[in-house]
């Protein structure tokens, strides 16, 4: 592993302990490098909607935590700047869902990610992109 990707692995976990989201939702982090996220999520009952099915919130936040993950990975703070989504599929309750994001571009302050979430299956459950901007400073302090 590159020291790009150490570094990287290093902010995700350190964003992860950072958020409630994280902690409360039994959000994994199965990888981490620059520029790149993959993490995951097992749907609980207290994710659905009055469907019965997978809210869309949560499986917008899984992909935007993603997204917040790789769009860290230098070591510079950047946030959303705008964000999309298409839902394809339902989630389901005991789903172990997968957001796995990728750096498409990146120029000067903007980037931009997209994002896929799928199911334990592999079956796409919804398409992200997101439009990030950084905004100075590092997220770990002295490295």
């Amino acid at each position: 592993m590159s020291a790009a990707d150490e570094l990287a692995r290093k902010i995700a976990d350190h964003l992860r302990i950072g958020e409630g989201t994280g902690a409360a939702w039994n959000i994994e982090i199965e990888e981490a490098r620059e520029g790149y996220a993959r993490i995951a999520m097992v749907v609980r009952a207290d994710m659905l909607n009055g469907h019965r099915t997978c809210h869309g919130g949560m499986i917008f936040s899984l992909a935007d935590t993603a997204f917040a993950y790789a769009c860290n990975s230098r070591n510079v703070e950047t946030v959303a700047q705008n964000a999309t989504i298409a839902f394809l599929a339902p989630g389901r309750e005991g789903d172990r869902l997968v957001a796995e994001c990728r750096e498409q571009a990146l120029t000067g302050r903007s980037g931009v990610y997209a994002a896929t979430v799928t199911n334990q299956k592999g079956e796409k459950i919804a398409v992200f992109q997101g439009l990030s901007r950084s905004i100075g400073g590092a997220v770990l302090k002295g490295d």
